[in-house]
């Protein structure tokens, strides 16, 4: 068996990693006996000299982030393993053989025990997003391993980490495809037709966590007037459209997103008389609203706090998007407002959404609460992965 660096922690610290937590911090650290450089595999041991889990070394305050709790030999068979096992949980919720919907999430770091990993599946084409050097290293191991698992559904595998890779690392690489290639293709979700470019759209191509609440927006659509605010490529516009709304305007600030969102428009066969796709600041565009102009407000922002030290200002951009919205919105109307920012939780978002609706005067309901999908997992021994926050509020 392979002899890994270890990392030896300090007494007590290794009570997170019993319980299963995916990450250790470099306070936690006593010595590291070898010279593991950023990527390799570490193991993790106790002061007491116990093996305590695996994972991959990485720069700065997060010293590791750790993929399995069991000693083994990790080589592309353990790969395949891991790959195997997400690909069987998609499969257990009906996602990997859904007629209707053929785009979900295949691996979602840290709640698939794949910290630093994302793989999103649109039709038979496999975006793979490292956000570590670690994962980044064995992109072509994951790859193959994803074209074999799928048993022919999934013939090209293309990498989008290079974005990712430099925000966390300070390293240049380039995107490419490992296996096949494909760069533009059209997804079904629920139904509802999207047309994807993986290569130059945001994230990996898609809003995948959001396809849940897309259809929920449905429920509350018919024979409304509906505005999709950071509307991104219309996902939320399409479902109202669909339902029946009288009206549904899509803005966002992004031509790119906005020209793609009136296509998904017509893709799916919408009258053109019934929808608008603008380009506009959200903020501007609130402003300049009428009061009752929306029966329905979807409020999907960018994640405004990237780490704890913007958390307080991203606090406040919620409570003043949430308050603009609030005001302007019909009496008896139904707003959709999201974080998608891990570090505000779930109550620090319900607090700041509390107060915009003290700003703005109005009388609100929290009907749901709302979350990410199942192919969006949350680990429970790493609950920071539950990062889509969402509320539907009845306005009086």
């Amino acid at each position: 068996m392979t002899t890994y660096p270890q990392i030896i922690l300090k007494p007590g610290k290794e009570v997170p990693v019993l319980r299963f937590h995916p990450w250790i911090f470099s306070g936690a650290i006593e010595k590291t006996i070898g010279k593991p450089a950023e990527g390799d595999i570490v193991e993790c041991i106790s002061s007491a000299g116990n093996y305590l889990a695996t994972g991959h070394c990485m720069p700065g305050s997060l010293a590791v982030k750790l993929f399995t709790f069991k000693r083994q030999e990790i080589n592309d068979a353990f790969w395949y393993s891991k790959i195997k096992e997400v690909w069987q949980v998609r499969h257990s919720v009906g996602l990997t053989d859904n007629p209707g919907t053929t785009a979900y999430r295949l691996v979602h770091n840290e709640g698939d025990s794949m910290p630093g990993l994302i793989v999103d599946v649109y039709g038979n084409l496999a975006v793979l997003q490292a956000h570590s050097t670690g994962m980044h290293d064995i992109r072509q191991i994951l790859a193959d391993a994803i074209v074999s698992v799928s048993e022919g559904r999934i013939t090209s595998v293309y990498d989008k980490s290079s974005e990712s890779i430099r925000k966390m690392t300070g390293r240049t690489v380039s995107d490419g495809f490992l296996v096949g290639t494909l760069g533009e293709c059209e997804v079904l979700e629920n139904g509802h037709r999207f047309h994807v470019n993986v290569v130059t759209g945001q994230k990996t191509g898609f809003f995948l966590d959001q396809r849940e609440n897309r259809e929920l927006l449905a429920r509350y659509a018919k024979d409304k007037h509906v505005l999709n605010m950071f509307g991104y490529t219309g996902g939320f516009s399409v479902y109202g459209a669909s339902a029946g709304a009288k009206v549904v305007h899509t803005v966002d600030s992004s031509a790119p997103a906005i020209a793609i969102a009136e296509k998904n428009m017509k893709l799916n066969g919408f009258d053109a008389s019934a929808y608008d796709c603008i380009v506009a600041d959200a903020r501007k565009y609130i402003e300049t609203m009428e009061f009752g102009q929306y029966d329905v407000i979807v409020l999907d922002p960018p994640a405004y706090a990237k780490n704890v030290a913007s958390r307080s200002q991203a606090l406040k951009g919620y409570r003043t998007i949430n308050a603009m919205a609030l005001a302007k919105i019909k009496s008896g109307g139904v707003l959709f407002t999201f974080s998608c920012s891990q570090v505000v939780d779930r109550q620090m978002f319900t607090s700041a959404v509390t107060a915009a609706a003290v700003d703005a005067g109005r009388q609100v309901r929290i009907i749901q609460h709302l979350s990410q999908p199942p192919d969006h997992p949350v680990n429970i021994f790493h609950q920071e992965g539950e990062y889509l926050k969402g509320l539907v509020l009845l306005v009086d």
